[in-house]
């Protein structure tokens, strides 16, 4: 008999029956109790009433009842804390049994009952298990550790096992391994500060090694591990994909798409000319083909992946046109991707095939997938040029056949589509008619005809159609003004005085002062010259391309959009992006590709244009905010920038004056041509020994300027709220200092906090916590701590920030500006010839000079004061009497900005100091200035 007798029972008094059972003293009648329990407990009674009597039958050698046993355990534990604490002597003591079934099986329940209480009891017996002779059991106790991290992540690191979890990384088991990498892999994303996996080419290898042997789904941890790593040149990069590229011959789907990732993303540092890089084309081919083979969900995942995957290298499946052919049993949204990836890849070689077969979709009898196959026609007129027979066959076939309307290259075909005006019911279609018409009016004898039949049912049609229909008819006036004078005096008359639409009368307000005022101004608006349609639209923008590439075979790559964009809780997301192109193949790519030897990842991000932001605030989630590690730098390039003036050239030709005798030889032959662009010419003197001297130092760090508090929220405004507050940068992390003050009468509870969207995506880390209600005429002081990872938004100023407080009372909004030395951070120290370089390549028109008024600092006061807000002295010179300090400071963005400071030492007489900024984002150059004058005058 089955189990499935464990789930009949109807009997009343079951509980006291069962817990008879369970005390029985025959083991069978034990066993045959407790699974009468899980399965009360599977259909969802409550059987909690047994834990005790449950307990008692762990002891117990057999294997079977252990599991059941366990299974209750995890279920209950958490609703009864005290009595799960019974349990932690049996998983001591399974921990260091014989059998390595049960001692893994200890260990895995220990990490699936999360219960504060316990969890210090279980720490040695983890350590056992993450120890033991056993790989099995050394396995699934890496898992646990992640799970223990979770519940309680101090005590981990306490108690060392993060690093016990990196030594397993070197273990002679590839499922040891494997696990290891995807706890740590875990950890590291709900604590993207740390740098937990600390990947070198040895432990690389060591991956590769095990990748081999481990599961496939321990493969998958390995693949992904291996995508966030960043090979120090392109060799590396081609040796780790010679390894991977076996994988793509997988059975399992998943880690053939963790393999594509880490090709696609270390291909970015291969040259174009290798051999290799040909070979490695022709073997993504076969197995991005081969998911398509897979059941309708699959094959869609496969298909978003493709689309993405055709976008950065169409060149990999240009040759498989026919695999994205749309069969007849596909459902309609694999039918529709397959449709886009085909118009993708059409090019002159294959555009006769595709057009055969888009003429072939003319006949389904999905009205939808019809219009798509319409519409995907005209993508590719616009897109490739073939001659003018096959696209006029093509398009009066589709006039022929269908009632939608696409806009063709070739004018010949307006007879046709002027025949089937009457079968078109669409609005979309009627309004693409009747453009074409105005457009053409022309060439068409009846056009005012044909115009005038809409007119009939003009306050029947459409709002599209109606704005569409005005348009038209004063271009036509415009091109023949005697014979429709008239008719453009009727439409205007319905669109003005006969029309509640406010965008129709404002529209025709404009045509009818247009056409009375100026008809010459009226023909240059109404009928200026169009733009030409470029096929790059519906393409996904570059930098965010190259992020959802490095998710492939996640969410994010069926979404097409970024984790951050759908991903809500507690973790935080990191942007990643593809690795820079190498020297070696950079030969293939534009010249706006970053200099050979930029620092990776510190081109600044795209700071879209200022939206709608009131609308933002008010449609606030004041939920818990996400929390997550500081933005990775996209991949986006900028323009440089000159912030020395002429002083640098100075410095590259011949020697200045008093600066001879230096004691710094001068750098190599090859260092320089590395560092200095060649249109320097001139060889690099001793003279930029002194550039680099430093051997004045840097003074101690004393800590970043602290503004004093000011009030943000006055109490008037917020009902008796007033917030004051300053921002902080310590130790790397950002932080809001607030002050709450309860000026009103009433208690405040439920206090929560949101940020809008803003230039460098300021976001709060933690959930606003104000712990006891806040009585009347009780002020609490708050730090906040900050993150850079929420949406960004181009605001004016750049340092606005508009903040939403919510609590019992009522929301209220106000703006500040925050201080911009809070973005600096600590790894902003140039390397001596990568500030030079740079310096070089930055276009003079990004400089900006300005003057810091009545600041008699000494140039070391001011080098100190400077560096202990992250702003570092790269180099030191003296000309002239003038100390000169060359700086650089890098935002938490990427954008990188270098300094020039000019200072009048040991003269009382001259306090003004000289600042130069060059940077590659010359908007955030006044506030740099700005955070200049606020740090040395503080």
């Amino acid at each position: 008999m089955t189990d499935s007798k464990y789930f009949t029972t109807t009997k009343k008094g079951e509980i006291f029956e069962l817990k008879a059972e369970l005390n029985s003293d025959k083991k069978e009648k034990k066993k045959e109790a407790v699974k009468k329990v899980i399965a009360s407990m599977t259909v969802g009674k409550d059987v909690s009433a047994l834990f005790p009597d449950v307990v008692n039958c762990m002891q117990t050698d057999n294997l079977e009842l252990k599991k059941l046993v366990y299974l209750y355990l995890m279920n209950y534990a958490k609703s009864q804390p005290d009595m799960a604490i019974m349990a932690v002597n049996t998983f001591v003591k399974d921990c260091e049994d014989p059998n390595p079934l049960i001692r893994a099986l200890a260990v895995r329940t220990m990490g699936c009952i999360r219960v504060d209480k316990i969890t210090e009891y279980l720490c040695e017996p983890l350590r056992k298990c993450l120890k033991d002779e056993d790989p099995y059991v050394r396995k699934t106790a890496a898992v646990c550790v992640a799970k223990l991290h979770d519940i309680n992540a101090q005590l981990v690191e306490d108690q060392g096992f993060l690093d016990t979890l990196k030594d397993l990384i070197s273990d002679s088991n590839p499922m040891v391994v494997a696990n290891a990498v995807a706890a740590l892999s875990e950890i590291a994303e709900s604590h993207p500060s740390s740098n937990l996996l600390d990947l070198n080419p040895q432990s690389i290898n060591k991956l590769l090694t095990a990748l081999n042997e481990c599961t496939e789904w321990g493969q998958i941890f390995i693949l992904d591990c291996l995508a966030n790593y960043m090979p120090k040149d392109d060799r590396e990069a081609q040796s780790i994909c010679e390894r991977v590229t076996p994988r793509l011959s997988h059975a399992n789907s998943a880690v053939v798409l963790s393999a594509v990732k880490v090709l696609m993303k270390f291909m970015e540092m291969l040259s174009k000319d290798l051999d290799y890089y040909a070979t490695l084309l022709k073997k993504l081919a076969p197995p991005l083909v081969t998911l398509l083979s897979a059941e309708p969900e699959l094959q869609y995942v496969a298909l978003r992946n493709i689309n993405l995957i055709v976008q950065k290298r169409p060149e990999i499946l240009k040759h498989e046109m026919k695999v994205f052919f749309v069969k007849y049993n596909d459902p309609i949204y694999v039918k529709l991707e397959k449709l886009d990836i085909m118009i993708r890849l059409a090019s002159q070689a294959n555009i006769a095939q595709v057009l055969a077969e888009l003429k072939e979709y003319a006949t389904e009898v999905d009205v939808d997938f019809v219009r798509k196959a319409v519409r995907a026609i005209g993508r590719c007129a616009i897109k490739v040029e073939v001659s003018r027979f096959i696209w006029e066959a093509a398009c009066l076939h589709w006039c022929s056949h269908t009632g939608s309307i696409m806009l063709p290259r070739y004018e010949s075909v307006i007879a046709t589509l002027c025949e089937n005006l009457d079968s078109l019911d669409e609005p979309e279609a009627r309004a693409a008619m009747i453009w074409i018409v105005g457009e053409y009016a022309e060439r068409i004898d009846n056009a005012d005809e044909l115009l005038e039949s809409f007119l009939e049912g003009f306050h029947d049609e459409s709002t599209q159609v109606q704005l569409q229909l005005l348009t038209a008819i004063v271009k036509l006036f415009l091109k023949k003004p005697t014979e429709t004078q008239e008719l453009v005096q009727q439409v205007l008359s319905l669109a003005t005085q006969d029309s509640d639409n406010p965008d129709l009368r404002d529209r025709g307000y404009i045509y009818w002062r247009l056409l009375s005022t100026d008809p010459v101004a009226a023909k240059e608006v109404v009928l200026a010259e169009k733009p030409l349609i470029s096929e790059e639209t519906d393409l996904i923008e570059p930098t965010l391309l190259d992020e959802l590439i490095c998710y492939i075979g996640t969410l994010a790559s069926v979404y097409h959009k970024p984790p951050n964009a759908f991903v809500e809780g507690g973790r935080g997301v990191v942007h990643k992006s593809l690795p820079p192109r190498t020297a070696s193949s950079e030969s293939t790519e534009s010249p706006e590709t970053a200099p050979a030897g930029a620092p990776a990842g510190d081109q600044p991000d795209v700071i879209p244009a200022q939206g709608d932001l009131l609308g933002d605030l008010l449609n606030l989630d004041l939920g818990p905010p996400v929390s997550g590690p500081p933005l990775a730098a996209s991949s986006v390039q900028m323009g440089a920038v000159d912030l020395l003036g002429g002083g640098l050239d100075s410095l590259m030709g011949d020697e200045p004056e008093g600066i001879g005798d230096s004691n710094f030889g001068a750098p190599s032959a090859s260092v320089a041509a590395a560092a200095a662009p060649a249109r320097l010419g001139a060889p690099i003197s001793s003279g930029l020994s002194d550039l680099f001297d430093l051997t004045s130092g840097v003074g101690t760090l004393s800590g970043s300027y602290v503004a004093p508090k000011a009030v943000w929220l006055p109490a008037m405004k917020a009902k008796g709220l007033e917030i004051s507050g300053t921002f902080t940068r310590q130790a790397g992390s950002i932080s809001m200092d607030l002050q709450l003050t309860n000026k009103a009468l009433q208690v405040m509870t439920d206090f929560a906090i949101q940020f809008n969207r803003n230039s460098f995506g300021l976001a709060p880390a933690a959930p606003l916590q104000v712990h006891v209600p806040l009585s009347p005429n009780q002020t609490v002081e708050i730090s906040l701590p900050l993150n850079t990872v929420g949406s960004v938004l181009k605001m004016e100023p750049l340092n606005n920030l508009q903040v939403a407080v919510k609590n019992n009372i009522d929301v209220f909004y106000f703006s500040t500006l925050y201080p911009l030395h809070v973005l600096f951070v600590e790894d902003g120290k140039m390397d001596r010839q990568m500030f030079l370089a740079t310096w070089k390549d930055i276009a003079n028109e990004n400089e900006a000079q300005f003057q810091i008024r009545d600041c008699p600092l000494s140039t070391e006061a001011a080098s100190n004061k400077l560096q202990s807000s992250n702003i570092f002295t790269v180099a030191k010179r003296n000309v002239e009497g003038q100390d000169m300090l060359y700086q650089s400071l890098k935002l938490t963005n990427g954008i990188w900005v270098l300094a020039e400071l000019r200072i009048q030492p040991g003269n009382p007489s001259f306090t003004d100091l000289e600042l130069s900024l060059k940077c590659r984002a010359p908007e955030v150059s006044q506030h740099v200035h700005q955070a200049y004058e606020t740090i040395l005058k503080n």
